[in-house]
């Protein structure tokens, strides 16, 4: 055994302020202390990283963490140095200088956590000094990298094995990651060449984020009602594009209407990345709008809700990134805009996604057709009319009931009915344009189909087809619904990628039999226009607001101290204490240093450094 057990409740409620350990964190640790392997797959916001931290203080020697990117690494590094723990990391940001006193200092015994990116496990001057070094145990974050049919590989990951072996004794090692499929559990297991590892699965469900997939004819317009809601105030949040257009498009629209918003992708220079990144940690700006390039380690507890403003490639990556709100445990909107076009960026992306890359043409191929398959399910995530929630854990093999009433889909009212006409009708429009060899959009198909008086539709003698006005007293929001399930099964798709316009597709002929059918399940349109007038639109608030005045109005005073503490150190406001810590603090008003302590997230390092300072503002 590495360490006592009875060491390890002492060490999570003296240096990070908790009473009790969440589930499956305790066995987890207890695997390693044995001196097992572990392969621990759990959601975001749970408490991962505590599973090899504890073991680390409670072992002697060090332990290395395997972690993949900077941001990740400064963080945690910051946490645990501001909770009193001696920690460093390696990586591509730090001076040869640099390396050369942390590479010291890791040589002298004086730290008990090292962070390392797997790129430099293969330096020399590291595998020199690792083979001076105690290594206790190994641990590897975000462990899914490894693997090929995970949504973030790493190829550097794959060395991993190869380093531990040239380790004079083999320490334990424990994986860790948030979303992982079976398949890419196995392949964590197999290529870590794990041995008989404890593999626990604390469940994928995040029971404080509300899921919600909308359907705008206009998403920026959507966006900025979301933001305007009363409820936001001066709440963090994301919202991912899926190109770097749209992300300088959206960021120069809500800077212009007014919001503090930042922006992120690969194509800003390293150093406005870095200084955009930082403001929106700090909560300088509290949204950012970025690519995807944005977000994989980033820590920050407080993100009160994500919005994805493009469909995303995998329901791997949504989760990952939804994931990113709520940390703390408060309650947090996951919203996703759809559009049937996002499937086309997405197919592009796809197509472009092993540009420049050293894989053979074969696997190339097998790669874009594994991703394809991906994006499968993302598309039907993104259109069904079951619980999103459900949808989500059954995707990741775990069993849910039909109904969570968190989602958006549980909030609306469905009827089922079977839209053939309507179907018809839509196929007979769209086979008419064709007959003329004219192609267009989804909005002038609409207005064919309902007898739009617009200037356009008479100018292009759209009014002169034989389905203008079939559609006359059917909404417009019903006939958008109708042709996404077109598009979603197949009947219909897309030309062209700039102005995708509709054409038909293989299966529309099916259609026209006999017995065919075409069952939908549509929002009833009275339902719809009574959610709208009460203004119920997302479900539970984001700001698990406060219900007394008082313990709100404490709560933002508390908020606007540690953004002046946090940043006298130098540090992200959240890594002083969480929003879930401070609304605690709001409620229970501690008066003297125990009752301080009592509180979840105090622990004993953070009362000496913090705590004079919040007693005496929750004392005014």
């Amino acid at each position: 055994m590495l360490g006592s057990l009875q060491d390890t409740h002492a060490v999570l409620k003296r240096i990070f302020g908790y009473q009790e350990f969440r589930t499956g964190q305790e066995e987890l640790i207890e695997c390693l202390l044995e001196g097992r392997d572990c392969l621990g797959v759990m959601p975001t916001g749970s408490g991962k990283s505590l599973c090899y931290q504890i073991p680390a203080l409670v072992a002697e020697g060090l332990t290395l963490v395997v972690s993949p990117l900077i941001s990740l690494m400064k963080d945690q590094v910051d946490a645990l140095c501001d909770a009193g723990i001696a920690a460093a990391y390696l990586n591509s940001s730090l001076t040869v200088t640099e390396r050369t006193r942390v590479l010291q200092a890791a040589r002298e015994g004086q730290y008990k956590l090292l962070y390392i990116a797997p790129e430099r496990l293969d330096s020399e001057d590291f595998r020199q000094t690792a083979s001076q070094l105690n290594i206790q145990l190994v641990a590897v974050d975000e462990a899914h990298c490894i693997s090929q049919w995970g949504q973030d590989f790493r190829p550097s990951y794959l060395r991993i094995p190869a380093f531990i072996d040239t380790l004079r004794l083999r320490p334990p090692v424990g994986a860790f990651t948030a979303t992982a499929t079976g398949q890419v559990r196995k392949d964590i297991a197999s290529l870590l060449k794990l041995r008989e590892p404890l593999t626990l699965t604390t469940g994928f469900d995040r029971p404080n984020l509300y899921f919600a997939v909308k359907r705008p004819r206009d998403k920026d317009a959507a966006v900025l009602e979301f933001l305007r809601d009363k409820q936001r105030g001066a709440q963090s949040g994301v919202i991912y594009c899926a190109t770097r257009s749209s992300v300088e498009e959206l960021h120069a629209l809500l800077t212009q209407e007014g919001f503090s918003a930042t922006r992120y992708h690969a194509g800003l220079s390293e150093r406005e990345r870095q200084t955009n990144q930082n403001d929106f940690i700090a909560d300088v700006k509290p949204l950012i709008v970025a690519t995807n390039a944005f977000g994989m380690g980033i820590d920050k507890s407080n993100v009160n809700f994500v919005i994805h403003y493009n469909m995303p490639k995998n329901l791997e990556s949504y989760y990952q990134e939804a994931g990113r709100a709520g940390r703390d445990g408060t309650p947090a909107i996951c919203l996703l805009l759809y559009a049937p076009a996002d499937v086309q960026t997405a197919r592009f992306l796809i197509s472009h996604s092993t540009d420049g890359s050293d894989l053979s043409l074969a696997e190339q191929a097998t790669l874009q057709e594994k991703d394809l398959e991906l994006l499968k399910h993302m598309t039907y995530y993104a259109t069904t009319n079951d619980c999103l929630r459900a949808f989500i854990l059954g995707y990741f093999g775990e069993s849910a009931a039909p109904f969570c009433d968190n989602c958006s889909n549980c909030h609306s009212t469905f009827e089922e009915m079977d839209a053939l006409v309507d179907a018809q009708k839509i196929i007979s429009c769209i086979y008419r344009l064709d007959e003329q060899g004219r192609s267009l959009g989804k909005g002038m198909v609409v207005n064919i189909l309902r007898g739009s008086k617009a200037k356009r539709i008479s100018e292009l003698s759209l009014d002169r087809l034989s389905t203008y006005g079939i559609m006359a007293d059917t909404s417009a929001d019903r006939i958008y619904k109708i042709i996404d399930h077109l598009l979603a099964v197949g009947h219909l798709g897309f030309a062209g990628s700039d102005y995708p316009t509709l054409q038909l597709a293989g299966s529309w002929r099916s259609l026209l039999t006999p017995d065919a059918q075409f069952i939908v399940k549509l929002p009833k349109e009275v339902e719809r226009e009574k959610k709208q007038r009460s203004g119920e639109k997302y479900g539970h608030s984001s700001a698990a607001a406060l219900t007394n005045p008082e313990d709100q109005a404490l709560f933002e005073r508390l908020r606007s101290l540690r953004f002046k503490l946090a940043r006298e150190a130098n540090l992200p406001a959240y890594i002083v204490f969480s929003d879930a810590t401070l609304r605690e603090m709001a409620v229970r008003r501690p008066s003297f240093k125990e009752a301080f302590l009592d509180i979840q997230g105090v622990g004993s390092a953070k009362m000496e450094r913090y705590g004079k300072a919040f007693l005496a503002c929750i004392a005014e």
